[in-house]
């Protein structure tokens, strides 16, 4: 199984608009951020994890040619309003792409991007995405994909564990019962936003001590501002690294 991190960066994603800080004016390529989102690629299938806002550019940096599902973390625009650039694979292979979300993602999808899930009498657009609800286990081209419900301020949002390896984005708690499905996971990513506190995301130290929790032994730190700079990742203790965009990882 091959991970692939398309997007590290926060809903402004790095550089923001407008900024001229030491971050946003970086050389450093890791400092370059499009907004949050993954690729799962296993048994010959490519599994997106959120239609990010820069879905169009991660796709043609990676040159990928299908997806063949979407798990969608939760409806903020930074994690749903590329959409729309699912039409490039659905034009090319002609494939209704199934996608599963919670019931409030889903409502939220449905009611944004009707289209994108029904087709309207006269409109001459077919539908792309096949909506389904998932609230426990379920199994997707062979591997179990388990979602895993977190606390994002005063709303919720889903994370997911494939076999020994979880992502965690846009989240500010951890339930207990969820805590427990995340035991024995070795590769954690996490939402780590910045080093001052947040009310709806985990800043750096609340994330590390939500990841040792899990008992993760290597733990990724993704949806970055423009408050932490990549070469500040030394500050991190051992078995904690900053996210990049275009990161990958290969599991056994």
């Amino acid at each position: 199984m091959k991970i692939t991190i398309l997007g590290s960066g926060t809903s402004t994603g790095v550089p923001m608009v407008g900024c001229t800080c030491p971050v946003c004016t970086s050389s450093n390529p890791r400092d370059k951020r499009t907004r949050a989102s993954l690729l799962i690629c296993y048994s010959g299938r490519a599994v997106l994890v959120d239609t990010s806002t820069d879905l169009r550019s991660q796709a043609l940096r990676h040159h990928l040619r299908r997806i063949d599902a979407v798990l969608f973390s939760h409806a903020h625009a930074d994690h749903v309003n590329g959409i729309d650039d699912l039409r490039g694979f659905h034009f090319l292979h002609h494939e209704i792409i199934p996608c599963f979300a919670s019931r409030a993602t889903l409502d939220s999808l449905l009611s944004g991007f009707g289209y994108i899930f029904n087709e309207y009498e006269g409109s001459g657009y077919s539908p792309l995405l096949a909506a389904n609800e998932i609230s426990a286990p379920f199994e997707l081209f062979g591997q179990i994909i388990t979602p895993i419900p977190l606390l994002h301020g005063k709303t919720t949002s889903l994370g997911y564990r494939i076999g020994n390896f979880a992502y965690l984005t846009d989240c500010s708690g951890i339930p207990e019962p969820s805590m427990e499905l995340l035991q024995g996971v070795e590769l954690l990513v996490i939402d780590g936003l910045r080093w001052a506190e947040h009310p709806f995301h985990f800043n750096i130290e609340g994330a590390i001590a939500a990841a040792r929790l899990t008992g993760a032994t290597r733990t990724i730190l993704t949806h970055l501002t423009h408050q932490i700079a990549h070469s500040e990742e030394t500050k991190l203790p051992v078995g904690f690294e900053f996210a990049y965009d275009d990161m990958e990882f290969d599991l056994s």
